[in-house]
């Protein structure tokens, strides 16, 4: 007996972007992209530098509103909910890791894994500490970032995007300022963290090796798909 599809937690309908540069000049970053996601599925968006990968995991994620079309969460079009709504959204629904960590200098590895819940309005510094234990680093709770070194602040990005148990995880170019084998260690993470509870994991990668371990590939050239690949479970 066949197991029934998994429902889609992401839909995207006819996303529409563009930034202008100087006076003149305008670049159509996503041209009437459509798509959708499953629940518990692992895919990868790669393509060319200036495809669009970027700009359009950020609208997915409700960083960056479209000028046209949808993205629809749990049966919400999340650009129509209203700003307190959306931002209530993000912090429960969705974990996001910036290629750049993005954490706080002043801040230790605890605290910045923690962000997500006190911007919830709750305590989460033990919850902050079970995610850092989770990503393998119990042993670098009260260090500052300038302590630690790259795969290490990565792991503290992913610590706190997991903080709050969402159900989507985002990773933009999670392995791209690392080495390969710290690299290699991160996405065996992100992997393992996603199929624990079955979360939704999307990735941006430039890397077409890393991008083909995924259950899924989109390939984004020109702020359109070009590509759909459907990747065997067992590589």
């Amino acid at each position: 007996m066949s197991q029934s599809p998994a429902p889609t937690v992401i839909e995207a309908v006819d996303l529409h972007r563009s930034y202008k540069i100087g006076k003149d000049r305008v670049v159509d970053v996503l041209r009437g992209l459509s798509l959708e996601v499953a629940k518990g599925e692992q895919l990868f968006l790669t393509g060319p530098s200036g495809a669009g990968k970027t700009t359009l995991m950020y609208t997915l994620a409700g960083l960056e509103r479209p000028e046209q079309g949808q993205v629809i969460i749990d049966a919400q079009d999340i650009y129509a909910i209203g700003r307190k709504p959306l931002a209530k959204l993000r912090n429960e629904k969705i974990g996001y890791i910036f290629q750049n960590y993005h954490l706080l200098p002043e801040l230790t590895a605890v605290e910045n894994a923690a962000l997500p819940g006190m911007i919830g309005g709750n305590d989460r510094l033990a919850a902050a500490r079970e995610a850092l234990v989770r990503v393998g680093l119990e042993h670098r709770l009260d260090h500052l970032p300038a302590e630690l070194s790259g795969g290490e602040q990565q792991r503290v990005a992913i610590a706190r995007a997991i903080v709050n148990d969402p159900d989507i995880i985002f990773a933009d170019e999670p392995t791209g300022n690392l080495d390969s084998r710290n690299g290699a260690e991160i996405i065996d993470l992100l992997f393992g963290l996603a199929e624990e509870k079955k979360r939704t994991l999307v990735v941006v990668t430039h890397d077409q090796e890393l991008a083909n371990q995924g259950q899924r590939t989109l390939v984004i050239k020109d702020g359109v798909i070009v590509d759909d690949r459907v990747h065997s479970q067992n590589g």
